[in-house]
């Protein structure tokens, strides 16, 4: 009987370690999946800036929509991509933090919906890692995961919600160009 009891302890104590150990990993993928698409945007045609490769939207095609981004970390892993927030440039109208247009040549960025919180960022500095490099920029615009295929957003689609959309100065700063230039892997976090 003896026996039978150990076993059964030893089976119990194997049984919350696996739930301990695997239940925090499937609280994590239950906290990366809560940040799914909120809805779909139909796309329409304009006149789009094709600046830096820009994407711009097709009339009919369907784009997904996101109210959220994945949790910040210490190093909030997301995709940079670059942008002009010159007038005229790619970035369509003014930034959303100070209702200006900021230089190729500033340290600045825009956040996805999610990070960008309703501009709880705005004007804020966040650190950025790539290349083996790590740089400061300011926080001046929202790149809208839920809005898009308009004027107001240059006939470009809705940002995924993972993006960090930099100036061209920010990517001088890290050391990354040419063909390198376009979508890349960093981390990110507030300074």
């Amino acid at each position: 009987m003896a026996s039978a009891t150990l076993k059964w302890s030893m089976f119990v104590m194997f049984l919350a370690a696996v739930t301990f150990e695997y239940g925090d990993c499937f609280h994590h993928i239950s906290v990366l999946s809560a940040c799914s698409p909120s809805g779909y945007l139909h796309g329409k045609t304009g006149h789009c800036n094709t600046e830096h490769d820009s994407d711009c939207c097709k009339a009919g095609e369907l784009y997904p929509q996101y109210r959220c981004s994945p949790p910040i970390t210490g190093d909030t892993q997301a995709t940079m991509t670059i942008n002009s927030f010159a007038k005229g440039g790619d970035g369509g109208g003014p930034s959303e933090c100070d209702n200006s247009y900021h230089s190729d040549d500033e340290m600045v960025v825009a956040l996805s919906s999610g990070w960008y919180n309703h501009g709880s960022r705005c004007l804020k500095s966040i650190r950025i890692n790539a290349n083996g490099k790590s740089v400061l920029a300011k926080v001046v615009d929202e790149c809208d995961s839920v809005n898009g295929c308009d004027k107001d957003h240059d006939f470009q689609p809705p940002c995924p919600n993972n993006i960090v959309d930099a100036s061209p100065a920010v990517w001088n700063a890290l050391g990354i160009h040419g063909s390198e230039v376009g979508d890349y892997d960093i981390t990110w976090s507030d300074e």
